[in-house]
């Protein structure tokens, strides 16, 4: 039997909403990985001190007695400077910037992206080590709003050369290939992006639990995502951005956006890892690369998995997951909390 054990693995992109949700889906992160960045984008979103301080004690009354660190994020406003930053800056694992309007609740994010408009904003982050985590898609045709914002990515990686950027949830061979280009631009990559395309979700019936933003892209795309994610690039990490919705939100007119990954990520990258012969660098993408580029030190915790199958659930709570009721060859086998 082949197994791999994974010491502090991090989700560096979830979602873990709020109220019931967040009490549904939380213990589920917080049981498999040492810690999360968690999305900002609430109703309303976590704009300062406060909001930031209750939501976390919230997460942390949601998982219980799990080791588990939420690295608290801000929704990205242009008014804040190094004022407004400074006096919790150490509370702030990275601010994350929304064109508004462009995905879940960002309804509030940045319209336009005028370097000097930003500039007070960017110029305090820099200061005080506070990453930039940007959704980078443009307004444009859906197939090519990712291709067409690593222009701004880029200017904003001149503009502001102490500023660590990452760019979330990239689904494209453009992205990914910006990566090289500037010292200080890092990324994401999810399960879900590394397993499907396009077609996936709408090739045939339409597959509402698949579809996200940014949307599955093309063959090439994928293959772009797995050379880095296989390889374990030093500059990318893994993001599930795990996105819950109630199932009726799902499968209805105006399907919500959002995969949820979280409880079946780690045996499905096993395989993924495992079946390309890459198993070795599975620790790099899902811990070691993260703890690196944002400078942190997660819980303790060993994750054991083997390549023994489990069967995916059909739903935890009202949250369909992805591969509902589907095999995954690799399952958990031991977690140990030390």
């Amino acid at each position: 039997m082949t197994e791999v054990t994974l010491h502090e693995p991090l989700d560096m992109h979830l979602h873990l909403r709020d109220g019931e949700m967040l009490r549904t889906v939380a213990p589920l992160s917080a049981r498999y990985f040492s810690g999360a960045l968690i999305m900002p984008n609430l109703v309303p979103p976590v704009t300062d001190a406060e909001g930031l301080r209750a939501y976390r004690r919230r997460i942390l009354e949601a998982i219980g007695e799990e080791r588990f660190e939420p690295y608290m994020t801000l929704f990205f406003k242009e008014e804040y400077d190094l004022d407004f930053l400074k006096p919790f800056a150490s509370e702030i694992t990275a601010v994350k910037l929304y064109p508004a309007g462009i995905t879940t609740n960002s309804e509030g994010g940045v319209s336009g992206f005028e370097i000097e408009r930003l500039r007070p904003a960017l110029e305090a982050m820099s200061e005080l080590g506070i990453p930039l985590c940007i959704h980078g898609e443009t307004g444009g045709f859906v197939l090519d709003r990712e291709r067409e914002f690593v222009p701004i990515y880029e200017e904003l990686a001149v503009a502001f050369p102490d500023l660590k950027i990452v760019m979330e949830h990239i689904t494209d061979a453009e992205s990914v290939a910006a990566l090289d280009r500037h010292p200080n631009l890092y990324a994401t990559i999810t399960l879900h992006h590394l397993l499907i395309t396009l077609d996936e979700v709408a090739g045939g019936m339409l597959q509402p639990h698949l579809f996200c933003k940014p949307i599955a892209k093309r063959p090439e795309d994928r293959e772009a995502l797995l050379k880095v994610a296989l390889e374990a690039h030093p500059k990318v990490m893994f993001g599930s951005d795990s996105a819950p919705h109630p199932r009726h939100a799902k499968e209805a007119p105006g399907c919500a956006a959002g995969v949820f990954t979280a409880p079946i990520a780690l045996p499905a990258l096993a395989e993924l890892f495992a079946r390309h012969g890459k198993l070795e660098n599975l620790q790099h993408f899902v811990s070691t690369n993260a703890r690196r580029i944002y400078e942190i030190e997660p819980p303790a915790k060993k994750v054991r998995l083997v390549d023994r199958p489990m069967k995916v659930p059909e739903k935890y709570g009202e949250v369909v997951p992805m591969m509902a009721g589907e095999q995954i060859g690799w399952s958990v086998a031991e977690i140990i909390q030390e």
